[in-house]
C-alpha cells in the first residue's frame, strides 16, 4: 500500500500566519503512518524547526507546483491569482462555492489541470456540521478589532496596523488598555450569537469588561422577521457572525443609517462573515475587504453624520495564529486520518460531490 502523504504549502496571503497543520497534529499524522512534507515559511507562526523536530520533511518555500501530482496539497487561504492549470488535489478554503467574485475562473484552473478541490469550508460530518472551523477565534478577534477601532474613532483617529498577538490574554489586556482599562460602558450587538463565531465575539466582550446587559445576543429567532433592524443603530459595535447560505433581507442599509440622523450611536460594524462579494451580502454598506494594514473602511454617508466604519478582514483568526491553528488542525485531524480512504468516507465523498457540481457550473460559465 502506498504511504499516505500530505504536502503543507506556505501561505501567500499577506499577513497570514496560520497553518492548516500545526506541528503537534503533523506528528499525530506521522505516528499514524503519514509522510508529511512542509514548505519552509518565515511568515508562518510555527518555526520550520518545530515541524522538522516531529519528523516532517522540509521542502523549499512555494515549491508545491513541482510536487508529484499524486501528493495532496493542504493549505488555508486561496491561492494567488493565476491562470495556470491545477493538476493536484488541493485541500483549502477556496471561497468559490458561493459564487464569490472570480469563482468560475478559480474552478476553471482545476478543470484545465485535471486536479480536484476539497474545500475546508464544506467538510461536514454525518449530521451536516462542519468538522473544523475557525469560527470561535474569528469572532473573538473580530470583536477585539471592533473595540480597537471604536477606541481609535473616539480619539478622532483611524485604526492602524493590526499585528498578531502571542495569545488570548495578550489580546484582552491590550484591548482593555486601549479602552482606558475596561470596555465597561460600551454596548455591542452580536448577530449569530449561538454559533461558534458568535460565542467567540461574546466571550471577548465579556473578558474586556462589558456587562451582560450591554452585550445583545441575537440569533435566528431574533432575525426571523427580516431586516433592516434599527436596533443595530443603538449600539457602539455591531458584529455580524452569521453563516450566509441564501438570500436574506439586509440587516443594515445606507438608507436606515441616514434615517437615524445625527443621533446614531453605531460607530463600528465588524463583518466577521465577510460576504463582501457575495451577491446576497446582508450588510450592503461597503464593497471592499479590509486588511490588517488598513483594517477599516468608512461608510460613505456624508460628512454631516457621525463617522461609521466597517471591518471586513477575511482572515481575522490570524490575529491569534498559534491558538487558532492548533484548534483548527486538531478538529480536522480525524477527517485527515480518513483521507486515504476518501472514496468511502462520507465527509470527503460529500465534499467531492459538491466540488463536481460547482466545477460543472464553472465549466458552463467559462465555456469550457
Amino acid at each position: 500500500m502506498t504511504q499516505p502523504t500530505l504536502w503543507l504549502r506556505c501561505e501567500k496571503k499577506e499577513f497570514e500566519r496560520r497553518a492548516a497543520l500545526s506541528p503537534s497534529v503533523a506528528k499525530k499524522l506521522i505516528d499514524a503512518g503519514f509522510k508529511i512534507y512542509v514548505e519552509r515559511d518565515e511568515q508562518r507562526i510555527f518555526d520550520d524547526s518545530e515541524y522538522q523536530n516531529v519528523g516532517c520533511e522540509l521542502v523549499e518555500n512555494n515549491s508545491w507546483p513541482s510536487a508529484p501530482t499524486d501528493i495532496p496539497i493542504i493549505g488555508l487561504k486561496e491561492l494567488p491569482e493565476s491562470t495556470d492549470p491545477l493538476p493536484h488535489t488541493h485541500i483549502q478554503f477556496a471561497h468559490c462555492f458561493k459564487h464569490q467574485a472570480g469563482w468560475s475562473k478559480v474552478l476553471s484552473r482545476f478543470h484545465r489541470g485535471g486536479g480536484s478541490l476539497y474545500d475546508l469550508e464544506f467538510l461536514n460530518d454525518s449530521n451536516g456540521r462542519r468538522v473544523a472551523a475557525f469560527g470561535y477565534h474569528a469572532g473573538f478577534a473580530g470583536a477585539a478589532a471592533g473595540a480597537l477601532a471604536l477606541a481609535s474613532q473616539k480619539k478622532g483617529e483611524t485604526l492602524g496596523l493590526l499585528t498578531p498577538y502571542a495569545n488570548e490574554d495578550a489580546m484582552i489586556q491590550d484591548v482593555k488598555k486601549v479602552l482606558g482599562g475596561s470596555g465597561k460602558g460600551t454596548k455591542a450587538l452580536v448577530i449569530g450569537a449561538l454559533g461558534r463565531c458568535g460565542r467567540g465575539a461574546v466571550d471577548l466582550f465579556k473578558k474586556i469588561g462589558l456587562d451582560d446587559d450591554d452585550i445583545i445576543k441575537w440569533d435566528m429567532a431574533e432575525t426571523a422577521k427580516g431586516g433592516p433592524f434599527p436596533e443595530i443603530l443603538d449600539v457602539d459595535i455591531f458584529v455580524n457572525c452569521i453563516y450566509l447560505s441564501s438570500q436574506i433581507p439586509s440587516f443594515l442599509t445606507p438608507d436606515t443609517i441616514i434615517a437615524a440622523g445625527k443621533t446614531r450611536r453605531l460607530a463600528v460594524v465588524v463583518d466577521v462573515s465577510c460576504d463582501t462579494t457575495n451577491p446576497f451580502n446582508p450588510i450592503p454598506i461597503y464593497s471592499i475587504n479590509t486588511t490588517f494594514s488598513s483594517p477599516t473602511v468608512p461608510v460613505n454617508i456624508g460628512p454631516e453624520y457621525p463617522p461609521l466604519s466597517v471591518i471586513s478582514i477575511d482572515h481575522l483568526p490570524t490575529l491569534l495564529p498559534r491558538e487558532a491553528s492548533e484548534q483548527f488542525s486538531s478538529d480536522l485531524l480525524p477527517s485527515l486520518l480518513e483521507f486515504p480512504n476518501r472514496e468511502k468516507a462520507s465527509t470527503w465523498v460529500q465534499a467531492n460531490e459538491l466540488y463536481k457540481k460547482n466545477l460543472a457550473d464553472a465549466a458552463a460559465t467559462e465555456g469550457l
